[in-house]
């Protein structure tokens, strides 16, 4: 394996994040695209030390400071994600030998031109190899806060967003949850034959794809050792699409019936679309919007790959109104854009990007889509309002609000959902926070709510 070259192209990867060129789950496809002639083991790698560093970037940036005479906000940009990065293989990743990381990590300091820092890389390094237990973690009795932050990389202020709503032992515990690996997650299409399921399941699996089960939603199965979603059998055929189980539990939560007419404000990806069309069938209709000419073209393609002819799509801007889709709408799914904390797990850098100020602002754009969203409901009809991350000002405030302002009744979903899915008590009121450490989703919100209907 040209193990150096592949670690140079992690340190690109890690300087454009730093640099908040590209998001970390886009810029991972883009390049096992592009190095799509890699091997599986070279392509698992480079994933596995771009993934990693950056999950782990603040306590690797802890280790480094406890070692180095140059704090790691004092240096030069690509000594300090080389540092990184070599640092995550010594603490993270056993199979590779302390002293090739360190070498490499010597020789790609050379090549990318600071010749001058060949010592300095070299030095930090083999110090950190020879003491990986090294550095103490804050005490967690004086210091709990930073504790957190350090032992789960995870900024300090966020802690304390968790702490705010959580007990300290659940707040472990979430913190745990959103760093676990999160495997590919897919869902056939409904109309699949069992015996077509099989024999793609089959046909993944002498690729050296595991493919496994959800415990709870048994429409969600997962995808282990899985780098390019696209080359795999039956995907070009629409044999199955990439979506959460969070995510098909919050469109089966709405009660979608065939024939309706569902409305997806803002439906990028796509993944709830094509479920509430399956669940409309052929009489009904969905009408998938989204802003992002961009968004909406991999939608086209996803919708022609799946064959569904029920779907249309219109690019709009969900804070802005249309008089022409008032109360039109059986179901209108409003999967507001959010501060993303659920999906950590999936996209790494949105603990570096995001902050409290970010999280207020949100709630104030997700209410002037609300706004628009209340009026495309049907008297009688249903809102499914929808979140990845888990914050009480993004979810449940949210619901409360929607509620007072415009007479929506929130409605029990225990009826949609798995009868043995754990955890699960607030469905009854008409909403539920799913929580990676308890439900083995993402984290994610949904709330059904039911809109009057006025004599």
């Amino acid at each position: 394996m040209a193990s150096e070259n592949i670690r140079e192209i992690v340190l690109d990867m890690l300087l454009s994040i730093e640099r908040e060129e590209e998001y970390s789950h886009r810029l991972v496809g883009e390049v096992l695209t592009k190095y799509s002639y890699l091997t599986a083991q070279e392509r698992a790698f480079l994933k596995r030390l771009f993934e990693g560093t950056l999950e782990r970037r603040i306590e690797m940036d802890y280790r480094l400071n406890d070692i180095s005479n140059v704090p790691t906000g004092k240096m030069k940009p690509l000594i300090r994600n080389l540092l990184r990065m070599s640092a995550y293989q010594l603490l993270y990743m056993d199979s590779v030998p302390d002293a090739a990381a360190v070498n490499e990590a010597v020789r790609l300091a050379g090549k990318r031109g600071f010749s001058n820092l060949k010592g300095f890389v070299n030095g930090v390094l083999r110090k950190l190899s020879a003491d990986k237990a090294g550095a103490k973690l804050p005490s967690e009795q004086k210091d709990p806060e930073r504790f957190l932050s350090v032992t789960y990389s995870m900024p300090e202020w966020m802690v304390a967003h968790f702490l705010d709503n959580y007990s300290y032992e659940e707040t472990k515990d979430l913190l745990e949850g959103l760093l676990h690996i999160r495997p590919v997650m897919i869902r056939f299409f409904s109309g699949l034959s069992e015996e077509e399921r099989t024999d793609c399941i089959r046909d993944m699996e002498r690729m050296g794809v595991k493919v496994s089960r959800h415990t709870w939603v048994k429409e969600a199965w997962y995808l282990h050792n899985c780098e390019n979603i696209a080359l795999l059998p039956g995907f070009e055929q629409g044999f199955f699409t990439v979506q959460d189980a969070s995510s098909m539990l919050a469109v089966a939560a709405a009660g979608i019936r065939r024939g309706d007419k569902v409305l997806d404000i803002c439906a990028a990806p796509g993944g709830k679309s094509l479920l509430a069309a399956e669940y409309a069938g052929p009489e009904g209709r969905v009408e998938a919007r989204d802003n992002s000419p961009r968004r909406m073209e991999r939608m086209e393609e996803n919708l022609s790959r799946m064959g569904l002819s029920n779907v249309s799509l219109k690019l709009w801007n969900a804070v802005m109104r249309d008089e022409t889709a008032a109360e039109s709408a059986d179901v209108v799914l409003a999967d507001v854009p959010c501060s993303g904390l659920g999906v950590m797990g999936r996209k790494r850098d949105i603990k570096y990007r995001q902050t409290q100020e970010g999280l207020d602002s949100l709630v104030l754009l997700q209410r002037d889509i609300l706004r628009q969203a209340v009026d495309y409901v049907k008297p009688g009809g249903t809102l499914l309002y929808s979140t990845c991350t888990i914050n009480p000002k993004e979810n449940e405030e949210q619901v409360d609000w929607l509620c007072k302002e415009f007479g929506f009744v929130r409605e029990s979903m225990t009826s949609f959902l798995p009868a043995d899915l754990p955890h699960a008590d607030t469905a009854k009121e008409g909403f539920l926070q799913l929580l990676p450490n308890l439900h083995d989703t993402d984290g994610f919100f949904f709330s059904r709510l039911k809109k009057p209907i006025l004599p």
